[in-house]
């Protein structure tokens, strides 16, 4: 299924009018207070998010899993879901591989219809944390912090080839999270399990293209419950320095322990020019792959406030890169994928609303009360109108999930490949 101009042209003829007047109120409003608001719309259509080749099906728990018919069973098909996403929306301009579910059988074929829809190839990620058909080592006991020789080198051999694959399609990063942890006291020597992975990383590390970075994700527990060897930034930024100046962390938001200052986390990175990646999803509990501003909307707020001041003025730290990191077990994944572009726009054009310097000299006076008040007048304003405008300009739909719904995508896609379909890599 290909989503054709005129039909997007088409669905929004119906909004257009009301999205006007809101919009121009808006901006009205924004102008009086000084607000450049054709920049902010400028930098919403320019922000780019990568959706993950394996959060284009239905995921599931350790219970079950529930299809949901018309699911990408190659990866072919999985570049056209985010094509017709990115259609929609014009921000998932990119796609980031899982290795080994997604290897291309022809690279030039899968860069072609990349290209076709408008889609670069972002990190790649390797895959240690299951065994997979016909594999010598096996990593139930960890990969690279594995106590056996011959697993690490295993587990390093993939993360070369995982690098020579993304290097054929233009990828630029390789993004590195472990499952290697303990589920009881004494099943690990915890200094040993850190000082394999750090040889491990500095092994892959050096095998990199000198114009390629490392992401080092880490993740306190899951699926080990007692220790897991990357469990926080401290560590994933140590082993970054250890590697070298092209290594860097990658925050997940979901892989922090209730009621961490990840706003905090961010900007000390940022800081320090060592936050390399954003992988954005929501969490109540534990699990970290529920849609991104589902649960905890402020919080995304001030992460983002964060990151727009060290854009703004940390020029140590690379351009980052952003992606959503999440698995769909009661949505349709594609709805889910649009609602988290959603939310990551608005709350990027919240913190975009925010005048820094104000806040600032409220800051430096000890105004403790005007510091509340400029974040949440910020966070209170309704950025829709801003959001939708971007995409008009760049060629989307007001609405996107009622578009979705209307041209009927997820039936047409069952027509086309089936109803029992399963994604690879699930």
């Amino acid at each position: 299924m290909k989503i054709q101009k005129q039909q997007l042209e088409d669905l929004n003829k119906s909004g257009i009018s009301d999205h006007k007047t809101k919009f121009d109120f808006l901006t009205q409003s924004l102008s009086k207070d000084g607000t450049d608001v054709e920049n902010i719309i400028n930098k919403l259509a320019e922000f780019q998010v990568a959706i993950p080749s394996w959060a284009l099906g239905a995921g599931g728990t350790r219970f079950g899993r529930f299809s949901y018919g018309g699911e990408p069973a190659s990866l072919e098909q999985k570049i056209e879901d985010i094509g017709l996403i990115h259609s929609l929306t014009q921000t998932a301009g990119a796609v980031s591989l899982h290795i080994p579910w997604d290897v291309p059988n022809d690279y030039q074929a899968i860069k072609e219809l990349a290209a076709l829809n408008k889609i670069k190839f972002d990190a790649v990620n390797s895959n240690t944390f299951q065994d997979q058909k016909d594999q010598k080592e096996t990593y139930k006991y960890g990969s690279l912090s594995n106590t056996s020789a011959a697993v690490r080198e295993q587990a390093i051999a993939h993360n070369k080839e995982v690098i020579e694959i993304g290097n054929k399609l233009g990828s630029k990063s390789l993004t590195v999270w472990l499952a290697d942890g303990a589920s009881f006291p004494g099943q690990n020597n915890f200094q040993t399990a850190l000082t394999h992975t750090q040889n491990s990383l500095i092994d892959i590390y050096e095998d990199m293209p000198a114009d390629w970075k490392m992401f080092i994700e880490y993740k306190p527990y899951e699926p080990y419950f007692y220790s897991t060897v990357i469990q926080d930034w401290g560590t994933s930024l140590m082993l970054a320095n250890g590697c070298g100046e092209r290594a860097y962390t990658l925050v997940d938001l979901g892989h922090h322990l209730p009621n961490t200052n990840i706003e905090q986390i961010v900007s000390i990175l940022m800081l320090k020019g060592k936050l390399g990646g954003f992988h954005f999803n929501d969490s109540k509990y534990g699990d970290d792959d529920i849609t991104v501003g589902s649960i905890k909307p402020y919080a995304l707020f001030l992460i983002f406030n964060e990151l727009v001041y060290g854009m703004q003025n940390n020029p140590q730290n690379p351009e980052l890169g952003w992606m959503i990191d999440a698995s769909h077990n009661l949505k349709d994944p594609l709805e889910d994928l649009i609602q988290s572009l959603e939310a990551i726009q608005e709350a990027y054009a919240k913190a975009l609303l925010i005048d820094q310097n104000a806040l600032r000299a409220a800051q430096e006076a000890h105004d403790v009360t005007r510091c509340q008040e400029i974040l949440q007048e910020a966070y209170r304003t309704d950025v829709r109108p801003l959001v939708r405008e971007a995409r008009l300009q760049t060629g989307g739909v007001i609405n996107p999930i009622a578009a979705y719904r209307k041209l009927e995508v997820r039936e047409q896609l069952i027509k086309e490949r089936g109803k029992n379909t399963i994604a690879t890599g699930l």
